[in-house]
């Protein structure tokens, strides 16, 4: 295993120390349009995060019988996450609720009254700047437990509204998002995203833009880290969605007289995502007004028992419930590959 930096190819890391892990949980009806995301069981594709959220806490479910997977069978990348978290703490397991159609159980939950938002085909009906200023609002009061923070998400489809927020907003990222199928439904997807933007016009503003083509996640957390970094470091635990966040708050940093401390950011993710030749992480990057600090970590399931698990080396899932991050705080904390491997198969073979 190694952590690179995206740009240089050259060996990275995350901070020292201990990290708090926050799951940003959302729903956005975008999920519920036939074929366009395989994040979860299908017909109970909006119960992901809820799923998510209690098996990175608990290591189990309650309010399904099993965990979520693809219809290929490939298990949540919340495996992952609850296997670094056995191995190596977490200072805190904490959720947030972005809008969940079924709330965690026996979960630490920060509850902000936000509803599940539309579908972006015939617009989102959020108020953006309501759910960014929240965002704000909680990045000002959240208590650090540790040294610093890994902000993960579990939002299905979040790669369609978040290639719909950017480009609203003007940036040039028509093929730089990646998906959780190893081929994705591209014609499914741009039609989406095409139909969000035609409800769009050149005189709305950034909030107006996107409050019908994006989701709360991208937009609770673009706020959260303008203020939160001001206090402590934040990891963006995620791929392409995560890269949206940044250009987000980048974009609308003037809107709300602010600053982006980019010093304190880290984006983390999964070498399957750099990888992908369906995306471009490197590409949304650039687009920021800044060089942000961004690395992923190399991990395989090439030794696995477990045969539905290298599915993830041929290119499905790749990255979700902040699996990137955790994969580079073991690294971090020197737990290698196939001690992270055997923990995952463990967590499966009790399940």
């Amino acid at each position: 295993m190694r952590t690179l930096n995206i740009f240089t190819q050259e060996n990275d890391a995350l901070p020292p120390g201990k990290a708090d892990f926050l799951l940003a949980s959302s729903i956005t009806k975008t999920c519920e349009i036939e074929g366009i995301t395989q994040a979860g069981i299908p017909g109970k594709i909006s119960l992901t995060p809820t799923l998510d959220g209690e098996f990175i806490t608990h290591e189990k479910v309650f309010s399904l019988g099993e965990l979520a997977e693809t219809p290929n069978g490939v298990p949540t990348p919340a495996l992952i996450t609850r296997a670094v978290h056995n191995l190596s703490p977490f200072s805190s397991v904490e959720l947030l609720d972005l809008g969940l159609v079924q709330k965690p159980q026996n979960c630490f939950v920060h509850n902000f009254d936000i509803q599940p938002s539309s579908s972006i085909s015939t617009g989102a009906n959020i108020d953006a700047k309501e759910i960014f200023i929240k965002g704000m609002n909680f990045g000002k009061s959240y208590e650090l437990k540790g040294n610093y923070l890994i902000l993960g998400e579990s939002t299905p489809s979040g790669t369609t509204t978040a290639a719909a927020s950017s480009l609203a907003l003007g940036f040039a990222c028509k093929n730089d998002f990646s998906s959780s199928f190893a081929n994705e439904p591209s014609s499914i997807k741009a039609e989406t995203i095409r139909q969000a933007i035609r409800q769009t016009t050149q005189k709305m503003s950034n909030f107006e833009k996107l409050s019908i083509v994006s989701d709360n996640m991208l937009l609770f957390c673009a706020g959260f880290l303008l203020e939160a970094t001001r206090r402590f470091h934040v990891v963006l635990a995620g791929g392409t969605q995560m890269a949206a966040c940044l250009l987000i708050a980048d974009m609308v940093r003037e809107d709300v007289l602010m600053q982006v401390k980019s010093d304190n950011i880290t984006l983390a993710t999964t070498a399957w995502v750099v990888n992908d030749p369906h995306s471009d992480i490197q590409h949304l990057l650039s687009l920021l007004s800044y060089t942000p600090h961004a690395i992923y970590t190399e991990f395989s399931f090439a030794n696995a028992e477990i045969p539905i698990l290298k599915k993830y080396d041929e290119g499905e899932a790749k990255e979700g419930v902040g699996a990137g991050a955790a994969l580079a705080y073991a690294h971090q904390n020197n737990i290698q590959n196939d001690t992270i491997l055997n923990e995952i198969e463990v967590l499966i073979y009790g399940m």
